[in-house]
């Protein structure tokens, strides 16, 4: 972390993490911090589901939830943005505090509840940027109120399909009520039926994700896998928050409820990510998220079967420097191991990573 990012971070970390963030957006939304992206390297581009990735590190949903800054995130260094979760109207979410950090931990928890300004206003912003490079997907979500879950999914698939580079299907967040129920079998079936009749419907055929949580144990992982292959959906994102707080130091904020991200969760998401892609085979494209702080935290998300991976609160306690270390540090070690693509080592290590407990 550079003298700059330290002052930037003590400074951010002043304010209660909501407020923070928020500042964060801000400046973004100003054109700061000024970074220098790291230069394309062939070696890190990746093809998936027709989308071309010009290296495999994203942002995670989660941090740009209204898609006000998904290029100025482009420019920090990632490959690809991932904005939302955005359901069809706009909500508050849970009830303030709602996010904390976990400093000794390198974690947070937050309990958020799908805060954001709804499809209107992010179809908005998405439309003005329409024709721009660079991959942008959107992440959609059910309203915690609604009447018809699925038939928020619909919707999302209808009203953005035209905008996203890809479409992620949100069904695992622990802080929406019964939202994690719909990855049963049954319920999963039906939501992934609709969606894929809703996506063969709408103007444009991005690809679609189903992004899952990390504490679903073997038969359940079995059943999603069995539904995904059938309904023929383009990948899969593992993971989002986890309820365990096994290990922490934090001891004081260790019984906040919500989803626990950042450093504890990378070995949880990272086993669940090789078990998926044992389940999966090859040919699936499978996003790892979950504790990614490093370039050897990202590599070995690759190692254990990611095609790309995603972070957003690693970013938090490194600063916005990180995503472009990462990268350059990938190419470093693509030069010095010689290889061609890190797609060669994709896979290395999976059977070490599927047989750990989760």
């Amino acid at each position: 972390m550079s003298v700059l990012d330290r002052i930037g971070q003590k400074l951010l970390f002043s304010f209660d993490p909501e407020t923070a963030h928020g500042m964060s957006i801000a400046a973004l939304r100003c054109g700061l911090p000024v970074a220098s992206p790291p230069s394309q390297d062939a070696r890190l581009k990746v093809s998936l589901c027709g989308l071309d990735f010009p290296n495999p590190l994203g942002m995670a949903a989660g941090y740009d939830k209204n898609a006000e800054v998904p290029d100025a995130l482009l420019r920090l260094g990632f490959g690809f943005a991932e904005v939302g979760t955005i359901t069809p109207l706009p909500q508050a979410g849970n009830p303030k505090p709602r996010i904390f950090r976990l400093t000794a931990d390198e974690a947070v928890i937050n309990r958020l509840g799908f805060n954001n300004e709804g499809h209107a206003a992010a179809e908005k912003r998405l439309a003005a940027r329409k024709g721009r490079p660079g991959i942008v997907g959107v992440n959609i979500g059910a309203n915690k109120d609604s009447a018809d879950r699925i038939g928020d999914y619909e919707r999302g698939v209808a009203r953005f399909a035209p905008y996203a580079s890809y479409l992620t299907v949100n069904i695992s967040s622990p802080n929406t009520p019964g939202l994690r129920n719909m990855q049963a079998r049954e319920q999963l079936g039906e939501l992934l039926s609709r969606v894929m009749a809703a996506r063969a419907a709408a103007s444009a055929q991005a690809p679609v994700f189903l992004k899952i949580a990390p504490d679903l144990v073997e038969a359940e992982l079995e059943d999603i896998a069995a539904e995904v292959a059938e309904k023929k959906i383009d990948g899969i994102i593992v993971s989002n928050t986890t309820l365990s707080r096994a290990g922490l130091r934090s001891a004081s904020l260790a019984g906040e409820t919500g989803g626990l991200s950042g450093k504890p969760l990378f070995e949880r998401s990272t086993a669940v990510l090789a078990k998926m892609r044992k389940l999966l085979g090859p040919d699936m494209a499978i996003i790892g998220v979950g504790g990614v702080n490093s370039t050897e935290t990202a590599l070995e998300k690759i190692r254990a079967g990611a095609d790309l991976v995603q972070l957003y609160t690693g970013m938090i306690y490194a600063g916005p420097a990180l995503p472009g270390h990462i990268v350059v540090g990938m190419a470093r070690f693509a030069e010095k191991e010689r290889l061609t693509s890190l797609r060669d080592l994709r896979d290395s290590r999976l059977d070490h990573w599927a047989v750990k407990t989760h």
